[in-house]
């Protein structure tokens, strides 16, 4: 193995992915800086871009950023790099979330590195997408299932695919935490603050966060399955009206479970969605992610399944086949990375 510094290209590569994460409303929490030595990433939290309403103890803030890092971590692997992560290195500095340390690599001549990850996910990066359309009445295979299952336990964290109670207990408080954001004028104007119109004709002006009106997905026309409601209900109307759709009887929930709940708990929570996410992409399975019932301690208690034994539910994900996600907007790698070695263009993910 070699040692050698990353390159302006190798850089701006690494950006682009780190950058291209999944967020709460789209808002893309973190920064990144090369270390020292010029041979890793510094991974920060971007804490001017919290939502502190929906997030009140930056548990979201934290699984984007860790999904950012597990993006890192994946371009790192196709940099030919043997990626080494320290978590919350600095006691000092709680903003710095994670260090990469991307020295090694394969010398001139020798196998490349093996991807870690079983898949070579680097493709579904920028093929990820949040679908808040209908999915079919088609389950997951049991197959699938199982690696994502073990995806996430290489990430210390436990995710498990909820039988008919279950899911039905999460719809219930899932709904619960629908109701009580549509009477919260404060939290509605959180989230309409994060919502994005479509740019005039011939306009200049784009969104570079946020979440794009044409991404918002409709609502249930059997009141089901709570998705989301971004635009607020009537008469308390903050956005563009979401159709309804007929969405799939029974989905299929699954919950995202770490042993402990802070900050290192929540940044493995987000390495592990993302690497789900990424796997689940590469075999045509879509994701939503509900947050909604994690916003209200009492809520997110009864997420909890005490045959499981103790735990902290971080996250509720819907899975299943559908069409895709409508792209979201990204910031530029400029903005992300700092000591930005040149100009370059930034996907659209979800």
């Amino acid at each position: 193995m070699t040692e050698s510094t990353l390159t302006p290209d190798d850089l701006r590569l690494l950006a682009v992915a780190g950058g291209a994460a999944p967020s709460l409303h789209n808002s893309q929490p973190w920064r990144f800086r090369p270390t020292p030595d010029g041979c890793g990433i510094e991974v920060h939290a971007d804490l001017a871009r919290a939502v502190p309403l929906a997030d009140a103890v930056g548990s979201a803030l934290h699984v984007a950023v860790g999904a950012a890092l597990f993006n890192l971590r994946v371009a790192a692997v196709r940099l030919g790099r043997e990626p080494a992560v320290r978590l919350l290195p600095d006691p000092v500095d709680p903003g710095l979330s994670a260090v990469l340390d991307l020295a090694l690599r394969a010398a001139p001549g020798s196998a490349s590195v093996a991807p870690p990850f079983g898949r070579d996910l680097y493709p579904a990066i920028t093929e990820r997408r949040s679908s808040r359309r209908p999915f079919t009445n088609r389950d997951v295979p049991e197959a699938v299932l199982a690696e994502l299952i073990a995806a996430a336990r290489e990430e210390g964290v436990a995710l498990a695919v909820l039988g008919e109670a279950g899911v039905r207990q999460v719809l219930a408080l899932t709904a619960e935490a629908e109701d009580r954001i549509a009477h919260d004028p404060a939290r509605r104007a959180e989230t309409r603050s994060w919502l994005r119109p479509e740019p005039a004709p011939g306009s200049a002006d784009r969104a570079v966060d946020g979440i794009p009106y044409a991404a918002l997905g409709p609502q249930d026309h059997d009141a089901r399955v709570p998705m989301r409601d971004f635009a607020g209900r009537p008469p308390y109307r903050d956005g563009p009206p979401q159709p309804s759709e007929r969405f799939e009887a029974l989905p299929q929930l699954c919950t995202l479970t770490t042993p402990g709940d802070g900050p290192a708990d929540w940044l493995r929570a987000g390495q592990a969605l993302e690497r789900v996410w990424l796997l689940a992409t590469v075999h045509g399975v879509r994701l939503t992610v509900w947050h909604q019932p994690v916003e209200w301690p009492d809520l997110r208690w009864g997420l909890r399944d005490p045959a499981e034994g103790p735990g902290h539910v971080q996250l509720v994900v819907r899975i299943g086949y559908g069409p895709p996600g409508v792209a979201t907007p990204r910031r530029p790698p400029e903005e992300v990375l700092d000591a930005w070695p040149g100009p370059a263009a930034a996907p659209t993910t979800g």
